[in-house]
């Protein structure tokens, strides 16, 4: 609903401003928002349909949330699993739209509420409450490692300026984590921002899903962040082949990027880069 940010105030000190080493200055400052999201899910006709996650999330493209989270956590396969994806009113007051519910197409499963699997998540952790490694590893349906994506060096090393340019939310907050999808020439397809690197990659992800686009063979995706385990999970689930980070990735990130075929890059700042998995990939 577009609240991605929101003006405070506040004491701004610069020890550098003034000639006796203090300067104090009240001002307005633009920072990003954090709300909760409720997404719920079930059969398509009348009746309450049942909460499946909370997420801490930036609002904005939350129906392509929505439907990224289901698809990466392997909930649907398609946007055919998919009858209506709607924005509903919370009850909050004023309304602000902090629920999407979602009704799934005749024949798909509805979802196992489990406690031990619990999908409440926050903005620094996906996964947060599930039971054990087992139950996080999502087994795609895609086969990634098949994909004969190749990408220069010099090429992943231009992509994060061109999505850092996108971020027209950053520019006014420092506060969002962004993803971004890429073309094997490095044509920036379409990126999203979020207060969570998670939520942005599901945007990402969900806004795929809606236009038809999946698998994204012959694709890369670039974030802002670290590479953790779930953005790993997340990519695979979504059939690309090359997930890029400017910070660091974990063991477990580069453990799922091998088993599942995926060329996986760390550290991707200026000129430099780390190749983790899948160097073919990145021929010199």
């Amino acid at each position: 609903m577009g609240r991605a940010t929101d003006r405070r105030g506040v004491l701004r000190i610069d020890l550098d401003g003034a000639a006796d080493g203090r300067a104090r200055l009240r001002r307005q400052d633009t920072m990003v928002v954090e709300e909760p999201l409720e997404i719920r899910v079930g059969p398509a006709g009348p009746g309450r349909r049942r909460p499946l996650a909370v997420t801490m999330r930036t609002p904005g493209d939350d129906l392509d949330l929505a439907i990224g989270f289901l698809l990466t956590e392997g909930l649907i396969r398609s946007a055919d699993d998919v009858r209506t994806a709607q924005l509903c009113a919370g009850a909050e007051t004023p309304n602000t739209y902090n629920v999407v519910d979602v009704a799934l197409a005749p024949g798909v499963p509805e979802p196992v509420t489990d406690p031990a699997r619990n999908f409440y998540t926050t903005s620094s952790c996906g996964v947060c409450g599930k039971a054990s490694i087992d139950s996080v590893r999502t087994r795609s349906r895609f086969a990634v490692g098949e994909d004969p994506l190749a990408v220069t060096a010099e090429l992943l090393a231009a992509l994060p300026d061109r999505l850092r340019a996108a971020q027209r939310t950053f520019d006014r907050t420092g506060g969002l984590h962004a993803a971004g999808l890429f073309t094997a020439d490095g044509e920036l397809v379409v990126s999203r921002e979020d207060v969570g690197r998670h939520n942005a990659v599901d945007k990402v992800v969900g806004w795929a899903v809606r236009e038809g686009r999946l698998p994204l063979a012959g694709h890369l995706l670039l974030v802002s962040g670290r590479a953790s385990f779930e953005l790993t999970q997340k990519a695979w689930m979504a059939g690309v082949p090359l997930l890029a980070a400017v910070s660091a990735p974990s063991t477990l990130a580069a453990d799922l990027a091998e088993e599942a075929g995926m060329t996986l890059v760390g550290f991707l700042r200026g000129g430099t880069m780390n190749v983790y998995t899948g160097a073919q990939r990145v021929p010199g």
